[in-house]
C-alpha cells in the first residue's frame, strides 16, 4: 500500500511549520517595525555614540592619561580590558534608542579592544615541548592552611616554585611539606624559591623597601643554568583622597629592571607578585625587556587576583631568552590569590 503524507492544516488555513515560521518573522520584525521609513535613527542616539567615542579613546590613547592625579593612567591600564564590557551595553542601549548612529559608533571600542585583547582570545599554549615548568604563588601572610597550599603548589609538577608574602611562622611549615618534591631551596625575606635542580648564587635583590621582598638565584637546569628572579612589588591602594597610590610600586619596580638589566646570564626568569599588569606603565623597568608567559604561550586573559573573582593579572611569569610553551592559572588554595603556571624552553632563544 502506497505510504501517504499528511499536513496537518491549521484554522488558518496554513500548515504547522509554515505557521511557526510565521510567528518567526513577526517576533524578529517587531523590534525593526520603528526602524523602517524612520529618518531620526541618524538623529538619536547623540550623547551614547560620544560614550562610545570616549570608550575608544581611552583605550587607544590609554598611555597618554596622565599618572599626575592620583595615578590615574595606571589604575586605567590595571582594569584596561574590562572597558571592553562597555561594548556589548552600548549596542543594546544603541538598539533600544533606535538609534543607528550610536550602532556604529559602537564598534569603534569593539575594533580597538580587539585590537588590543584579541590576541589573548586565542589558545596559544602548545600541549608538548618545553625544558623547565615554572610557578609560582603569592600565598598569603594570613592563609589558615600554609600545608595544604604547598601541597596544591607542588602537585602542579612544577621543576620550579616561586612563593611570596611568606611569614616567619609559615616558612617551617612550607618546608616540611614541599621537602620530598623539592630538595633545594632558598628563603630570603619574605620570598623564597624551591627546586627540584641545585640553586647557586642565591642572593636578596633589593628594591628599595628597607626590607627584603626580592631575590635572585640560578637554578642549575639540565639543558642551561637560568637565573631566576622572585619578586614581591609593594601593594598598591585605591583612596578617595589620593587615588591610586603606587608611588612605592613604581620605585620597586625600577629597581628590580635595573637588576635584571644587570643580570649575565642570557636566560632569565621572573617570577612573582608585581601587583600590576603588563599594561601598567608603571612597571615599563621590567615589562620592556621582558615577555609575558601568558601573552605568548597562554589562553585567556590569566587574571590571577583577587582569588575568588578574578579580574586582573598581577601575578606574573616573564621570561627573556628562553621561549614560552604553554602558561595556565592553578586552582584556588587557601590564598587570595591564584597560583600561576608556565612551561618554557630553554633550549630556543625567544
Amino acid at each position: 500500500m502506497a505510504q501517504q503524507a499528511y499536513v496537518t492544516e491549521t484554522a488558518d488555513g496554513g500548515s504547522g511549520p509554515e505557521r511557526r515560521r510565521d510567528r518567526l518573522r513577526r517576533l524578529l520584525g517587531r523590534p525593526l517595525s520603528g526602524w523602517r521609513g524612520d529618518r531620526r535613527i541618524w538623529r538619536r542616539g547623540a550623547v551614547l555614540a560620544a560614550l562610545s567615542v570616549i570608550v575608544a579613546l581611552v583605550m587607544l590613547l590609554h598611555a597618554q592619561i596622565p599618572n599626575a592625579v592620583g595615578n590615574l593612567g595606571s589604575l586605567t591600564e590595571t582594569f584596561l580590558p574590562w572597558l571592553g564590557l562597555f561594548v556589548p551595553v552600548l549596542l543594546l542601549l544603541g538598539f533600544l534608542r533606535r538609534s543607528a548612529t550610536a550602532l556604529i559608533a559602537a564598534l569603534l571600542p569593539a575594533v580597538v579592544w580587539l585590537n588590543l585583547f584579541g590576541g589573548l582570545l586565542s589558545d596559544k599554549s602548545a600541549a608538548t615541548g618545553g625544558d623547565l615548568t615554572v610557578a609560582t604563588h603569592n600565598v598569603n601572610a594570613d592563609n589558615a592552611d600554609p600545608s595544604g597550599t604547598a601541597r596544591d603548589v607542588a602537585a602542579s609538577g612544577a621543576d620550579v616554585v616561586a612563593l611570596e608574602e611568606l611569614t616567619v611562622s609559615a616558612v617551617p611549615v612550607y618546608e616540611k611539606a614541599l621537602a620530598s618534591t623539592y630538595r633545594y631551596h632558598a628563603v630570603e625575606g619574605t620570598v623564597g624559591l624551591w627546586s627540584k635542580y641545585p640553586l647557586t648564587g642565591v642572593r636578596a635583590v633589593d628594591i628599595k623597601l628597607g626590607w627584603t621582598r626580592a631575590m635572585r638565584a640560578t637554578v642549575a637546569a639540565p639543558d642551561a643554568p637560568v637565573a631566576v628572579y622572585v619578586a614581591h612589588l609593594p601593594s598598591v591602594r585605591v583612596k578617595m583622597e589620593a587615588g591610586f597610590t603606587a608611588r612605592q610600586r613604581d620605585k620597586s619596580a625600577d629597581a628590580l629592571g635595573e637588576a635584571i638589566a644587570d643580570e649575565k646570564l642570557p636566560r632569565k626568569v621572573l617570577l612573582g607578585d608585581l601587583n600590576g599588569t603588563m599594561n601598567d606603565r608603571a612597571l615599563n623597568a621590567v615589562t620592556s625587556q621582558m615577555r609575558s608567559t601568558q601573552g605568548a604561550a597562554g589562553s585567556g586573559f590569566g587574571f590571577s587576583w583577587p582569588a575568588s573573582f578574578p579580574m586582573a593579572r598581577i601575578d606574573q611569569i616573564m621570561v627573556q631568552g628562553v621561549e614560552p610553551v604553554s602558561s595556565w592559572t592553578l586552582p584556588e588554595t587557601g590564598s587570595d590569590h591564584l597560583p600561576v603556571a608556565a612551561r618554557v624552553s630553554l633550549t630556543t632563544s625567544s
